[in-house]
């Protein structure tokens, strides 16, 4: 779940949605029709292909046929657990993973047409897609939704599950658990709390929480790629020192992947990198250093929120007010090209 930033990223207060020691080489982004090398791999199981192709889309949540379940459903398991394993895999520090943010079934085909090597749900671009605000999604809806971004593509998905849509780390279990059976290869949990006046959880309350979800997540045959995110800067938190004790926490109580949306210099990033052992994903906003630059300080996941989603509806009002306003019709020249990648990406 995203909110508003501060300072000089005020414009921008609904779409934003949704590491490692040393020096790193800088080299290209992962993500926009690149092969895996065998490097990526180190450390995992290599016997599987690296392009995974889901025997059955969706989620399963099963064991396998040892314990009484079908070989097709120990197909379903053991293609989710690749995707999870690959998802894993794609964080590099110094060659981010390009991470776009789908937010419905065309706009994940599109993407996933386009090269992208994994994709992640957006709970803005989700919850604009319902003509709602950020924020205002159940966990049912939700997690339904990540089925449905699930069911179309074979890439690996991980999904923005806000707060875990809980008051409580049992609570934050139980979505994880529903998670699982939606099909995913990885999911975010945040720091969050939803209340105006104390917006992020007490650090042990908060490190309960991600302890939670990571004992899910990590407990049966598929490891679901557990992202923490400490959200001091995206509400008026502006201390480093906090935010990095709280991703050390987060490392500690199990998370793969860390995040701190709302840090937006390479000074503030290198810092953080330096201090933590897990990769680091980093929110794409206005005005922040190019994916190169990022690459450089030893970025290792690059995604962008609900921007792409809010770009679509920048589009459309654009072309809805050139019809209202002016009488022309320029907007198909952009619709064209629309046409042309959803022909490309939907008739495959």
């Amino acid at each position: 779940m995203m909110s508003r930033l501060p300072s000089d990223n005020n414009q921008f207060p609904s779409i934003i949605g949704h590491s490692g020691h040393g020096q790193f080489t800088s080299s290209a982004p992962i993500g926009v029709g690149m092969p895996v090398s065998d490097s990526v791999l180190t450390g995992l199981q290599k016997a599987r292909p690296v392009v995974l192709h889901a025997t059955r889309r969706g989620g399963t949540g099963l064991r396998p046929p040892s314990d009484g379940h079908t070989h097709e459903e120990a197909s379903a398991i053991t293609s989710q657990s690749d995707r999870a394993r690959r998802l894993l895999a794609l964080h590099v520090p110094g060659t981010p993973l390009l991470l776009p943010n789908p937010w419905d079934a065309g706009s994940a085909r599109l993407l996933g047409s386009l090269g992208f090597a994994a994709l992640a749900t957006t709970s803005s671009g989700f919850a604009a897609s319902l003509g709602r605000l950020d924020g205002g999604v159940t966990r049912d809806e939700a997690i339904a939704h990540c089925a449905t971004i699930v069911g179309a593509t074979e890439l690996p998905v991980s999904a923005d599950l806000e707060n875990g849509y809980a008051s409580d780390a049992a609570g934050v279990a139980d979505t994880l658990s529903r998670a699982l059976d939606a099909g995913l290869a990885g999911c975010s949990i945040e720091d969050y709390t939803g209340l105006e006046d104390a917006p992020i959880y007490d650090l042990a309350e908060a490190v309960e929480r991600v302890a939670a979800a990571a004992e899910v997540a990590h407990a049966g045959p598929v490891h679901l790629v557990l992202t923490a995110r400490a959200e001091n800067h995206l509400h008026g938190r502006d201390d480093l020192t906090d935010t990095i004790a709280r991703l050390l926490a987060y490392q500690e109580a199990g998370a793969d992947v860390l995040f701190a949306p709302g840090l937006t210099t390479l000074e503030e990033l290198s810092t953080v990198i330096a201090a933590v052992d897990r990769p680091l994903n980093v929110l794409a906003l206005p005005g922040m250093p190019s994916v190169s630059e990022l690459a450089s300080v030893g970025v290792a996941r690059i995604s962008v929120g609900g921007g792409f989603a809010f770009a679509a509806l920048g589009a459309l009002v654009e072309a809805a007010c050139e019809l209202r306003d002016g009488g022309t019709y320029g907007f198909w020249e952009r619709a064209g090209a629309g046409a042309e990648a959803a022909e490309a990406a939907f008739g495959a």
